[in-house]
């Protein structure tokens, strides 16, 4: 079976077209190299699929006939993700909150050095 209908088939993405972006753009890797969209994917295979900036790895188990539901995905497939990589994705999102939302305008300059003063600090324990 195919990469891309693979990755589609277990759901990973929703259309087998992103799965082909996603192939294109070297977000898909199996032993470290990247792949076309049209390689064959077997049985016992390690995927590295970078997805929302979280590196997935999955291991293939099986190959599905058709796309299957979302209760038989763990038939098909073993997540070997890491924790750690999901806790990055968590502090990208405390690092994102202190963006000001559209509309506020410039900074003050309160706002500057509080900025500033959270860089110092940040430089400084490193």
């Amino acid at each position: 079976m195919r990469i891309d209908k693979y990755l589609w088939c277990i759901r990973v993405f929703k259309t087998r077209s992103l799965a082909t972006d996603a192939c294109k753009k070297g977000h898909i890797k199996i032993g470290g190299s990247n792949i076309k969209a049209s390689r064959e994917v077997f049985g016992n295979e390690l995927l590295l699929v970078r997805k929302d900036q979280i590196n997935y790895q999955i291991k293939v188990l099986d190959l599905p006939e058709s796309r299957i539901g979302a209760k038989l995905v763990d038939l098909y497939r073993k997540d070997m993700t890491p924790k750690e990589e999901f806790e990055k994705n968590e502090l990208l999102k405390f690092a994102k909150d202190y963006y000001r939302k559209k509309g506020e305008g410039r900074p003050t300059k309160k706002d500057r050095r509080d900025i500033d003063g959270y860089q110092e600090n940040n430089i400084e324990t490193r």
